[in-house]
């Protein structure tokens, strides 16, 4: 589903989105501040290899790569992330979820976030508490 993405020349708007808005999500890896994102060091911690969180808000980067808005529930905080650094929470099997133990449970009192509104194209237009696009909270791969 997620086509060639881990290739940086793709484009990877060229298709649509790996991933909805209010869908949970799950790091693949550790991130780090890369410099963007605003309160924290330089390479201070922002998420952990395994921390779960939903997708606020879809934007793009640089018309190439989409940025999901991720808010990471149990530390707070909202990152931007690209799609090859998220798996998807919502659709895997029931074995898989039991092996993720409670980070994949952490979402499951949260409702699901829907859209507000729809650009003309059919975009979501729905919008976070954070100021700017998620590409302001851009981290290193």
């Amino acid at each position: 589903m997620m086509g060639d993405f881990q290739n940086e020349d793709a484009i990877e708007v060229a298709c649509a989105p790996s991933f909805s808005i209010g869908e949970r999500v799950i790091a693949r890896s550790v991130i780090r501040n890369d410099g963007t994102y605003t309160g924290k060091n330089m390479g201070e911690l922002l998420v952990n290899k395994g921390d779960a969180g939903y997708v606020t808000r879809i934007d793009m980067f640089l018309q190439r790569f989409y940025i999901y808005a991720v808010h990471f529930v149990e530390t707070d905080r909202k990152v931007g992330m690209r799609a090859k650094e998220l798996c998807t929470l919502d659709y895997l099997p029931d074995d898989v979820l039991a092996c993720l133990g409670e980070r994949a449970t952490v979402l499951s009192s949260i409702d699901q976030i829907l859209p507000t509104a729809t650009a003309a194209d059919g975009r979501s237009l729905w919008h976070t508490e954070h100021q700017g696009d998620a590409s302001d909270n851009r981290v290193a791969s």
